[in-house]
């Protein structure tokens, strides 16, 4: 929970500065689409409920007059009455049966296997998002294979599954606005529907927007300085690439590619121990991101990366660590059925890359061909071959173990084969000392007698007393043994193709199918061989680069369209992890395709596609819209309103208090690998106290840290495109009552006071702007009555900078 201070009688005067300062206005809170809740009943709950359900709430039977195989009976409900409560799952008829929370109800009956919690949980998270359900006809299902969906063909046309064409640059009436042909395409649509964009935002705004957008920081209050004073053409430019050689910039641009990747360090669901090696994926992806590493590779690396060539053992730790994506997701490694642990983990696979790469929901094809999009459960296996032939667990025994790669370098296996010779002699040492004692013994003994099944019972108080501590030096030493590096990643596996599991279950297995690509994408190769992939490997290696073929739809036009998103707030296509039939049409189709086509003509550079966006006259447009024709802003007629995220706003907080450090961090887990962070009966003792920025945070599944789910932190179970931002009371009372805001006014007027104009420097340190005539004069007026009550100057400042900090200038970006 947070620490809370009493209110002091000067802090009231909050209240007087919250009208002033107050000056943006809250953005519309962003909630799941409609067809993001679809996708989460298509892949989780109707399968969950083909598997436990239909046999007795089915096509054939309807005990209690209740039908969950078609989504208007799942509505409409049985004899007791709605089954489902739109987002309260405690008042669900359904929830309260299956999770046996009712004493009256019990379901499934015996002797039909319970629902496992994660289960319960995913139906809990389905009702409490508002239970969306499709509005077609369910598929029926044929007894020997898979439940038939649409079509593969009838759909093939959509618009994400043709490869990107550029396209002319369009012909705008306005010449002198646009400065990129960003501009061109949007300038365009706004010229159709007759309005104008807005116009351009002051240097102190675009300065601070761009800040924030690239290194998730405030500027300081000399880079403010340095650039209104500077009047070269070129000095929008130069800021750009500064904070693009900031070091700052991964860790900031990391963090939106560990959404995607549902980066933890704690696995979570029924056994939450720790990632104690997850640190190692992310610094990669800070790493990466800095370098400006072509998009292609750092997505082969991740699929692939044990498979390519390496010319040294850094370029090949890189390599390995990167696979960690594959095996960063939740497990439910209790499970005591061993194959579905398995084709559970294969299926978080498939639904994590298919959406984080592919932008498509391929997951949901796991029990039925998709429902929307032209994916078969025929696709889905033959990913399915992919992932089963490799290697990411060591055990499924529960508790299982995620496999990880060594990073030992020589040095590091000197020092262990060191270790273990010590450990051998040690062995050797105690074995011929108990001998010794034995033998002495025997020697001892009658004619005729023998010695006991237990001949250390015999030994003297002394002797035994020796024998103890050896043994315990032996133990001490065997546990003193040096750490060896290693990360978590997948390897090679025995090759294998699958066979299509009937509405999931390996219980019920159909056809064999061989390991190939979705036949709707593959399509578009030109070499495409449904049966090229060799027998002695999983295929990773050809997925990894068929991913990033030029030609391929959907890659590059994904991440573009993640970049912008992470730039104004939503994306060229809103529904950013699902491009398919349910996902939203892009709201300027060509520009999406340009954007795609030159990031792959400027090397897959991120960083180039960066500059080409901030130095647009889109990006600099004010967030003041001059009209009321586009009131959603679909037509980019000004810059959209953003609140920043939990991470830039802890990291604000602690940076113009002067507490950042911005060193690089490792792991700040206070356990070891493997070990629980907490279980049923302890408390989670994580700590997040460390002034490294909130990227190197521990992320522990299951219990987040407060301030990060106070301000709408990504689920890391699941890839996050996009992140809500709501607006609730708690947020406020965290701005009036959190330590660490007392703490950091207090930090800044410290170092103001006695200073020249210290208003101006409180101003342009925490909002990144001078401060008004007006606001100066109510400032030095709440100051002199503070004094004048007997509070200290450093006080009565700090009251002020409190005031500007709880304001929602300092959390939003404009």
């Amino acid at each position: 929970m947070w620490d809370h201070v009493t209110m002091r009688p000067a802090y009231a005067a909050l209240f007087f500065w919250a009208p002033i300062l107050l000056n943006v206005p809250p953005s519309v809170a962003q909630t799941p689409t409609d067809a993001e809740r679809i996708q989460l009943f298509e892949s989780k709950i109707r399968p969950l409920f083909l598997e436990h359900c239909v046999s007795c709430h089915g096509a054939e039977k309807q005990e209690g007059g209740l039908r969950l195989d078609r989504p208007e009976g799942i509505l409409v409900g049985g004899e007791s009455g709605n089954t489902i409560v739109a987002q309260e799952p405690e008042k669900s008829l359904l929830w309260l049966a299956v999770s046996g929370k009712d004493p009256n109800v019990k379901m499934p009956p015996d002797p039909n296997p319970r629902l496992q919690p994660n289960q319960i949980a995913i139906l809990s998270q389905w009702i409490r998002s508002g239970a969306s359900l499709p509005k077609t006809e369910p598929a029926k299902t044929e007894p020997s294979g898979p439940i038939k969906g649409p079509s593969k063909i009838s759909k093939s046309d959509h618009w994400s599954f043709q490869s990107p064409r550029r396209p002319t640059l369009p012909e705008t009436k306005n010449k002198d606005w646009p400065q990129t042909p960003i501009d061109l395409f949007v300038l365009s649509s706004m010229e159709d529907a007759g309005i104008d964009p807005a116009p351009a935002a002051d240097k102190a705004t675009w300065l601070r927007r761009t800040t924030f957008d690239l290194i998730g920081l405030p500027p300081s209050i000399q880079e403010q300085i340095d650039f209104e004073s500077d009047s070269d053409s070129d000095a929008f430019e130069k800021v750009v690439d500064r904070l693009l050689a900031s070091p700052e910039y991964g860790r900031r641009w990391g963090r939106h590619w560990l959404d995607i990747a549902r980066y933890a360090d704690s696995n979570g669901l029924d056994e939450n121990v720790a990632h104690g090696n997850a640190w190692r994926y992310r610094n990669y992806t800070i790493d990466a991101l800095n370098q400006d590493k072509p998009f292609d590779r750092f997505v082969l690396e991740q699929i692939a990366g044990d498979l390519l060539p390496s010319g040294h053992s850094q370029q090949r730790h890189e390599q390995l660590i990167a696979t960690g994506f594959l095996s960063l997701g939740p497990k439910v490694i209790a499970e005591v059925d061993e194959k579905k642990m398995e084709m559970d983990i294969v299926d978080e696979q498939i639904d994590t890359l298919s959406k984080a790469i592919l932008g498509l929901t391929l997951g949901c094809a796991r029990c039925h061909d998709h429902k929307f999009d032209p994916l078969t459960t025929e696709d889905y296996y033959a990913m399915a071959g992919i992932f089963k032939s490799t290697k990411t667990m060591d055990s499924f025994t529960k508790v299982a173990k995620w496999h990880e790669n060594s990073l030992a370098l020589p040095e590091d296996d000197a020092r262990k084969a060191a270790h273990d010779q010590r450990v051998a002699d040690a062995k050797k040492e105690l074995e011929a000392y108990r001998a010794s004692v034995i033998e002495e013994l025997k020697t001892k003994l009658k004619e005729g007698e023998s010695l006991p099944k237990d001949p250390e019972s015999l030994l003297s108080q002394e002797v035994k007393t020796d024998l103890k501590a050896r043994r315990d030096a032996l133990t001490k030493l065997e546990k003193s043994g040096p750490e060896m590096p290693t990360a978590m990643g997948v390897s090679e596996a025995s090759v294998t193709d699958v066979p299509i599991h009937v509405r999931g279950s390996h219980l019920s297995l159909g056809k064999l199918v061989s390991r190939r690509f979705p036949e709707v994408l593959d399509r578009m190769s030109p070499d495409r061989n449904h049966s090229s992939f060799a027998n002695d490997s999983s295929g990773r290696l050809e997925l990894g680069r068929w991913l990033t073929r030029p030609e391929n739809p959907l890659t590059a036009r994904v991440i573009v369209n993640r970049v912008w998103r992470w730039h104004f707030g939503k994306g060229l296509v809103t529904t950013p992890d699902n491009f398919g039939l349910l996902g939203q049409r892009p709201t300027h189709p060509e520009l999406l395709d340009w954007l795609a086509l030159e990031l792959i003509r400027d090397d897959w550079s991120l960083k180039k596609l960066h500059r080409s966006i901030l130095l647009s006259s889109v990006y600099r447009q004010s967030s003041r819209p001059s009209h009321s024709q586009d009131p959603e802003n679909r037509l980019l007629s000004y810059f959209p309103l953003r609140r920043l995220e939990a991470e830039a706003i802890r990291d604000s907080i602690l940076e113009v208090s002067g507490n950042l450090d911005h060193a690089q961090g490792i792991s700040l887990l206070h356990v070891k690998n493997r070990d629980y962070i907490f279980d049923h009966t302890s408390i989670d003792k994580t700590k997040y106290d460390s002034p490294l920025r909130s990227v190197y945070l521990p992320v522990i599944r299951n219990h987040l840290y407060d301030l990060f789910e106070l301000f709408d932190y990504s689920d890391a179970a699941m890839v996050a495109g996009n992140r809500e931002s709501t607006i609730v009371s708690s947020q406020a009372l965290f701005a009036l009552n959190s330590r660490m805001l007392h703490q950091a006014a207090e930090a800044i007027a410290h170092q103001v006071v006695g200073t020249e104009d210290p208003f101006q420097k409180i101003c342009m340190r925490i909002l990144g702007r001078r401060g008004t005539e007006i606001e100066w004069r109510s400032a030095q007026q709440m100051v002199n009555d503070a004094m004048a009550r007997g509070d200290s100057p450093e006080k009565a400042w700090g009251t002020i900078c409190h005031a500007l900090m709880a304001s929602n200038e300092f959390i939003y970006v404009r």
